[in-house]
């Protein structure tokens, strides 16, 4: 409902340019879709005085803010240049929108540029508001229903608009400064008769017309030019550039210019001018094909982005038959193995062994691949039905399906280069110090298969081992619980635990300055209240780590902080040498399996150290710039050496020559606390970056491997050494969460785990202490058993069960 005495002159006006001069509604009536219609001169649609004092719904603000502009910032946009047929297009518009209101007896007395705003094909709205209105609003040739409320609200509304548009100039960069122009274009845009205090008539809105075709003709780089020319064109003088390139637009500039109202002409005149008539087929024709190489170039966008879809589901397709085709190979392949197998079977059978158990035989199948419907019995159907439902199989199985293309990958791209995996492939069945056999032999593949089906098929029995290994174990249970009792150190932190080469006994050495030896099975078969060693070594300074030497069953090696190394005889509980070379505390020490007189040892002084044990003193030093914290034997050979180092680095040397590495490897992201022989090409590290790193030491070849063939995560260590063990292909680690983790080095997930109570270790009482941590591990040799220690000072003697 319209209300003269209640309106405002927030109302605005859009011609959508001369192509809609011949329809049947006239330019009041066409609004944007963005507002509701409003007429500028008469009445605007009523909203509450909270709108009218915030300008809510303005549509100069609500522009802005949709990526329109003022006339004013399109004017002084630096990189403005003139073209004829946009600007007489834009003049166009404003003096329809003039003429409508001069028909209706109204002077608009606020043409200028800060009031119309640009849309897209330069379509122009008229607004009306505070911001253009410093010295009233548009005044009726009659007493016309102009509304008063605008003055009342100029103030407050300028403020806020003009700190929005210069946020907006702020940000666009432009050269003008939207509040210096707002002040300057109330002068540039006032009549001659104006200045001298005469009433604005419609020959005012002509002159003010004239002065904005100046403008859309003649662009100023800088603002001390703007305001030179705008001067000068008070007197009606107009820069040589714009009578030499638009002389027409100059002249009819200089009429609608002229300092006589009486001269100017009348909007009628004007719109009957030759000037203004001449063009309008071509700005019509302008329009029309600027519309039509927008519409082309939206269909060619579509185009485009449909035949990049179409592009990369493509390639996706090629990627999906390629992998179906490996799929139906390894199918293939281990269809005929199984046959073959199968064929064997019947023949023992025949010879009439008897049959195997119900549970051996479950098992196996619980592994079998999947054959043809028609291939299979009930019994194997039982077998698959078991495979695909074993709950942890099926929660990783996207896991392990990676893992298998990433073997299939890494088997092909050997094949390709001429190369064999069966060596140094992570699933391998060769293992590491101290190892039993794998349960999955290579041996036991078909002889009668052809050598060409054995090449093709050279990823199977590592993964399938891998496979096997990972899904007979789901869990660790406890064997025993070792109970020292002893109440007089308070500090019972065990940062090293070692068996020695039987696996008979096994030492714990720590914080409390003691090395302790127990017999394992003593623990496990005895339920005693209190354990006691069977060997108890003192030592001046806490100590760091302990090994025992595989040849000489009573000797073993210790190291401290104070940077001392100690060799033992446990038979006779003496020391028998010591060693102290090293500037400050020794981390770790390791004897060689190959050359038992040879030990290594790595301390915070950046050196590592052999030693001769018969001659008691170094027979080499290896030099690093950063602490050194662990040192490892490969089980076959004392001619290398594997360290880690604070440095994110674990380097692997050749002994022969120790000047420069024979590998660094790089992946970590903070200090190396441990590195383990997996076997002798693959190495696993621990670092306190929360990961287990497997390298291939073969894939060195230029010194420098970034490519860790695993990251093994799951377990929690940021800050402590929390132990690592290598035995059959299973790594065990500890956690900062008082856990013990078991990997398959075939897999990157958890096989296992085990939480440890946090309990104390004098009492045997709970205990609320959640910055206990797993401190060291180790396997007992040829099992499945081993023994790991908490920072409290539990002991626990683990086994893997199904």
């Amino acid at each position: 409902m319209e209300d003269s005495s209640n309106s405002n002159s927030r109302g605005f006006l859009n011609t959508s340019g001369i192509s809609d001069r011949n329809t049947e509604f006239s330019p009041l009536e066409r609004v944007t879709p963005r507002s509701k219609p409003l007429s500028v001169f008469g009445s605007s649609a009523h909203k509450s005085s909270e709108e009218d004092s915030l300008g809510i719904g303005d549509p100069f603000v609500r522009s802005l803010e949709w990526g329109d502009v003022s006339l004013r910032q399109w004017l002084d946009k630096r990189e403005r240049c003139v073209d004829v047929f946009e600007c007489l297009h834009v003049f166009r518009q404003i003096v329809e929108i003039v003429n409508v209101a001069h028909s209706q007896g109204i002077v608009v007395h606020n043409v200028r540029p800060s009031c119309f705003v640009m849309s897209s094909f330069n379509h122009v709205s008229f607004i009306e508001s505070a911001s253009c209105s410093d010295s009233g609003s548009a005044d009726s040739l009659e007493d016309g229903p102009v509304s008063h409320k605008k003055r009342e609200d100029a103030g407050s509304y300028n403020k806020i608009l003009e700190r929005q548009v210069e946020k907006l100039e702020e940000e666009k960069k432009q050269p003008f400064p939207m509040k210096h122009v707002l002040a300057m274009e109330t002068s540039w845009y006032t009549s001659p008769e104006e200045e001298f205090g005469s009433t604005s008539t419609c020959a005012s809105d002509v002159y003010r017309l004239g002065v904005l075709l100046f403008e859309l003709f003649c662009p100023v780089p800088s603002r001390e030019d703007k305001s030179r020319t705008m001067s000068s064109l008070r007197h009606r003088v107009l820069p040589p550039q714009i009578l030499l390139k638009c002389p027409k637009e100059a002249s009819f500039c200089l009429w609608l210019l002229h300092p006589e109202p009486s001269c100017r002409p009348s909007m009628s005149d004007l719109l009957q001018s030759e000037f203004m008539t001449e063009p309008r087929d071509n700005l019509e024709e302008r329009e029309a094909a600027i519309e039509l190489r927008d519409k082309i170039e939206e269909q060619e966008s579509l185009l485009e982005f449909l035949l990049m879809i179409q592009q990369r589901k493509q390639e996706s397709a090629y990627r999906l038959r390629d992998t179906v085709s490996l799929l139906s190979s390894d199918i293939e392949q281990v269809a005929k193995r199984q046959l073959v197998l199968k064929q064997k079977g019947s023949s023992y059978s025949d010879l009439g062994f008897p049959e195997e158990p119900s549970t051996l035989l479950a098992s196996r199948k619980r592994f079998r691949q999947v054959i043809p419907p028609e291939e299979t019995d009930d019994d194997e159907s039982q077998g698959r039905s078991t495979f695909l439902e074993s709950s942890r199989l099926m929660r990783n199985f996207k896991k392990l399906e990676t893992i298998y293309f990433l073997t299939r990958r890494r088997q092909l791209k050997a094949a390709a280069s001429g190369k064999s995996l069966t060596r140094h492939s992570p699933l391998s069945s060769e293992n590491g110090r101290g190892s039993e056999k794998s349960s999955v032999s290579n041996s036991a593949a078909p002889k009668d298969l052809s050598q060409n089906d054995s090449r093709q098929g050279g990823w199977i029995d590592p993964f399938l081992e891998g496979l096997c290994k990972y899904l007979s174990f789901s869990k660790l249970r406890v064997k025993a619980d070792l109970k020292q009792g002893d109440l007089l150190n308070s500090s019972n932190l065990v940062c090293s635990l070692a068996f020695d080469r039987d696996g008979e006994f096994f030492a714990t050495a720590g914080v409390n300055k003691k090395i302790k030896i127990f017999e394992c099975d003593s623990i496990v078969n005895n339920n005693r209240d209190i354990h006691y060693p069977v060997v108890e070594l003192a030592s001046r300074s806490k100590l760091s780590s302990v090994c025992w030497n595989s040849y000489i069953k009573s000797q073993i090696a210790s190291s401290n902080f104070e940077g001392v190394v100690q060799i033992w005889d446990v038979g006779r509980s003496q020391l028998v040498t010591e060693m102290k070379e090293h500037k400050k505390r020794v981390w770790s020490i390791d004897i060689s399996s190959a050359d038992p007189t040879l030990l290594a040892s790595g301390s915070d002084d950046g050196t590592v150290k052999l030693w001769s044990i018969n001659q008691g003193a170094s027979i080499g030093t290896i030099k690093t710039k950063a602490n050194v914290c662990c040192v490892q034997f490969p089980s076959d050979s004392g001619r290398s050496l594997a360290f880690g180092s604070a440095d994110h680095k674990v380097y692997y040397y050749d002994l022969r020559n120790p000047k420069i590495p024979l590998s660094t490897m790089i992946g970590h992201s903070k200090t190396v606390s441990y590195v383990k022989f997996v076997d002798s090409s693959t190495l696993v590290s621990s670092s306190t970056d929360n990961t287990l790193k497997l390298w291939d030491l073969s894939m060195s070849a230029s010194g420098v491997n970034e490519t860790p063939l695993h990251s093994f995560a799951g377990h929690t260590n940021l800050k402590n050494f929390v132990g690592l063990s290598v035995s059959d292909g299973y790594i065990a680690t500890g956690s900062e969460t008082n856990e013990v983790f078991v990997y398959h080095k075939a897999f990157p997930m958890p096989v296992m785990s085990y939480m440890f109570s946090n309990t104390d270790s004098t009492s045997g009482l709970e205990v609320d202490d959640a910055s206990q941590f797993i401190s060291s591990i180790c396997w007992r040799v040829q099992s499945s058993t081993l023994v790991a220690a908490n920072s409290n000072g539990n002991i626990k003697i683990l086994e893997m069960v199904a």
